[in-house]
């Protein structure tokens, strides 16, 4: 493989460049019109433009970029996380011009990215999962029969849904009704694919997941597990491993699960396992399987010191794993902020516009920034508002977090809104310090914030 296509933008798209570079892999960048100037154009071998401002208009025209890679003769594309990433015509279409797709087999995307056919591969595997959602409600009579057999509160999502959208939590019948209208027009904007399914609602739960990778000669490993459930509007915040408040017999069962099933459907490359853990009654379930790199996979690499893109790519290179499981080891606790363009004092409210000063963390060999801004650059509104990630390792959980706590507060990002003031508050938080805490964290925790916003303002 010498010239890889990367079909994303912002610092996914300067994680792939590195990768590549340090592989000694030549790499095209492409962009929109408000990302000429946007860090990954810069340090790509070469890039060209596909479109306008809108993602729809440029990151996922897949004949602009697939005509691209044929042009400037690439031997595989990268499609990073969103956009693209787990898009099956995508993924077909690159067999059809015979590019290589950096991420898993065409099979593997038909089995596990339509969530209702990925949760009965993963029951057949014999994995726990969730009462309920064993068949797509074409109507609003067929929802409300099955959402009186199992009980309310219920949970709506999308069957080709993903990040977040088309789900929605409901506590009775009219509510139900009303989300089902909502998620059914969100669900055909978004995915093209207007099918919901129910499931029980678990109310108090810790989000877990387990990085798994697998190569074409049938082997298997998994990189642990990741906790993940301090979010907003079911988007990660926050993500650190290895989990706090699960037992180490609880860790094992989780991530023997999750190579099973990538056993199951002879995955190929580098996925993620999601699971809800009920630790009032100490049982998990299967929730979902994400085909691709995910946002917090840095944490991963800190704690079990392998580089997930570089074996992404080496697999897809058709070479085998570089390490067995018996190979690896985890040591020490990594976390991961997500730096938002965001008032969080203002209900959220999206942020753009010029980054007049950009300094991060520095002075620590545990600080890890990924990032595509920098000082002077205009940050567009077209696209999500994350802008970067700190990532900080420590040899215990409360060195990590008072690790994290300094780059917080030590780094600069001036002329547009974001969330670091916020992250530090969770920093600082007794309950997020003790690792007991859950889905609820967040929510819970948005009613102290409003209390103190007044003054961090």
């Amino acid at each position: 493989m010498k010239k890889i296509l990367v079909a994303n933008r912002g610092e996914v798209a300067v994680r792939i460049i590195q990768a590549c570079k340090e592989l000694e892999i030549n790499t095209v960048a492409v962009y929109s019109a408000v990302d000429k100037n946007a860090l990954h154009t810069n340090i790509a071998e070469e890039a060209y433009q596909i479109g306008e401002g809108p993602a729809d208009q440029s990151y996922l025209r897949i004949d602009s970029i697939l005509e691209l890679a044929i042009i400037t003769r690439c031997d595989a594309i990268h499609p990073g996380y969103g956009f693209l990433s787990e898009n099956i015509e995508f993924r077909k279409r690159c067999d059809e011009e015979n590019i290589i797709f950096i991420g898993p087999s065409t099979s593997n995307f038909l089995e596990v990215a339509d969530k209702l056919n990925a949760k009965k591969i993963a029951k057949r595997a014999g994995l726990p999962v969730v009462p309920g959602g064993d068949h797509n409600v074409n109507n609003e009579f067929e929802l409300i029969e099955t959402t009186e057999t199992i009980g309310f509160p219920i949970i709506l999502k999308a069957t080709g849904g993903g990040g977040g959208k088309g789900i929605k939590v409901c506590r009775n019948r009219e509510e139900t009704i009303n989300n089902y209208r909502i998620i059914r027009q969100e669900a055909e904007k978004s995915f093209g694919d207007n099918r919901i399914y129910v499931e029980k609602y678990i109310e108090h739960f810790r989000h877990i997941e387990v990085q798994i990778i697998g190569d074409a000669y049938g082997s298997y490993i998994h990189l642990g597990e990741r906790l993940c459930s301090i979010q907003r509007n079911m988007q990660k915040i926050i993500e650190e491993t290895p989990a706090p408040g699960i037992t180490d017999n609880m860790r094992e069962e989780m991530c023997k699960a999750a190579v099973k099933l990538a056993k199951t459907i002879g995955y190929l490359g580098v996925g993620t396992v999601e699971f809800i853990y009920d630790y009032t009654n100490e049982d998990f379930y299967f929730m979902e399987m994400n085909t691709r790199l995910q946002v917090e996979h840095p944490v991963t690499e800190m704690v079990w010191g392998i580089d997930i893109v570089k074996e992404q790519i080496q697999i897809a290179c058709e070479k085998k794993l570089s390490v067995g499981q018996d190979d690896l080891q985890a040591r020490g606790c990594a976390i991961e902020c997500r730096i938002n363009a965001e008032n969080a004092f203002k209900e959220f409210q999206p942020c753009c516009g010029k980054i007049d000063l950009f300094v991060p963390p520095t002075g620590s060999p545990n600080i890890r920034v990924d990032t595509y801004i920098y000082s002077g650059y205009q940050l567009s509104c077209y696209y999500d508002s994350m802008i970067g990630k700190i990532i900080v390792y420590g040899n215990t959980r409360i060195d990590a977090i008072n690790k994290m706590k300094v780059a917080l507060k030590t780094t600069i990002i001036e002329g547009i809104d974001t969330t670091l003031d916020f992250l530090l508050m969770i920093m600082n938080n007794v309950v997020f310090e003790g690792g007991g805490y859950d889905n609820k964290f967040l929510e819970e925790y948005l009613c102290v914030m409003s209390e103190t916003s007044v003054t961090l303002n």
